[in-house]
């Protein structure tokens, strides 16, 4: 990351990190580098503007750059910036960023070029209504998803996301035919960890599920993490198999700890058993 400014107007002509003072609010930053709110906000995805906090660093735009809502987002490129860390940035992937910049190799961008950014669909979309009502998976657009086929070859083995834990419920339709996710009880203080490398998509709070961190794995596979109490994780951060996500959280109703984990593929439920060790 190259060094910031505590300048905005500066940060905004070479299209710089600013550090945030105290006082300051995104509003003002974007007035003093003379580029539009939603642009400095969409620039900066994850950022919380009513939680900003001293010496923080936002990524301010040029005013050659632009951030149309859907996208796709013109933006120019920084000093180290690469397909893959343009892609997390912006929660899409580098394939996409290749194929909108025809003649643009991956090895051969410049300083100060101008590529096309498109966003994608929010990957955790389908995920994000599957648990909003408690973790069930109910009918709803993503049932008319196409099938993704067999589990590849890299969902094998997968540790489990707690050190200590107990399978409360374990996946599979309840008396309803209701299809609920896994309920693992632990001890205070656990951590769940990520149960492989990925990106962190969501990392926040859901209706009923307190804090949720859900995290997009190769192979179009991702693992969801609810019932948390405290994230340990942002929006859009690179995660290691093994990292610590998140604090369980204590639910008055069972009188545990317990987490809530879910595993789909392409948007569809796995049980998690078939692929953790």
């Amino acid at each position: 990351m190259e060094r910031a400014t505590r300048d905005a107007a500066q940060a905004a002509r070479s299209g710089g990190w600013v550090i945030v003072q105290r006082g300051d609010t995104l509003g003002g930053l974007a007035r003093e580098a003379g580029v539009p709110l939603e642009r400095l906000q969409r620039f900066n995805p994850g950022v919380d503007s009513r939680r900003l906090a001293v010496g923080q660093r936002l990524l301010m735009p040029t005013h050659r750059e632009r951030a149309p809502s859907g996208g796709p987002y013109r933006y120019q490129v920084r000093p180290g910036d690469t397909y893959s860390s343009i892609a997390r940035r912006f929660k899409t992937r580098a394939s996409r960023l290749q194929a909108a910049n025809p003649g643009v190799a991956p090895t051969r961008l410049a300083v100060g070029q101008l590529i096309s950014v498109p966003l994608g669909e929010s990957p955790s979309a389908s995920t994000r209504h599957a648990v909003a009502d408690g973790g069930a998976s109910r009918p709803s657009p993503q049932a008319n998803r196409p099938d993704p086929g067999d589990l590849p070859a890299s969902a094998r083995r997968w540790p489990w996301p707690l050190d200590d834990y107990r399978v409360v419920r374990a996946y599979g339709t309840d008396s309803r035919g209701t299809l609920q996710p896994m309920l693992l009880a632990t001890q205070a203080g656990a951590r769940a960890r990520a149960v492989a490398d990925g990106d962190v998509r969501f990392a926040g709070s859901m209706r009923q599920l307190g804090q949720v961190v859900i995290v997009h794995h190769a192979d179009n596979l991702q693992s969801v993490y609810a019932l948390c109490e405290r994230l340990l994780v942002a929006d859009g951060s690179a995660v290691k198999r093994g990292a610590p996500l998140c604090e369980v959280g204590y639910s008055n109703a069972t009188q545990r700890h317990d987490l809530l984990f879910d595993l789909r593929h392409g948007g569809k439920p796995v049980d998690p058993r078939r692929v953790l060790r």
